[in-house]
């Protein structure tokens, strides 16, 4: 996956998965899903009223929390 360096130094994917509009019951599965194909980027905000769904994905997918970056 292409990967950018930001000013500070750190390396994050180009390519991320969006969260919006989707159902907070939605969330967890397809956030698993993504990570399990290989995305490392999950774009997510509090507006979208997922954000818990997103974490206890991230928690359950088995890929290390430093090794996923949440915008």
């Amino acid at each position: 996956m292409k990967t950018a360096t930001l000013n500070n130094g750190i390396t994050m994917p180009m390519l991320g998965f969006g969260v919006y509009q989707i159902a907070p019951e939605q969330t967890e599965a397809a956030v698993i899903g993504a990570l399990q194909n290989g995305y490392r980027l999950i774009d997510t905000a509090a507006a979208y009223m997922n954000e818990e769904a997103v974490g206890r994905a991230v928690k359950q997918s088995g890929v290390p929390r430093d090794d996923v970056f949440i915008t």
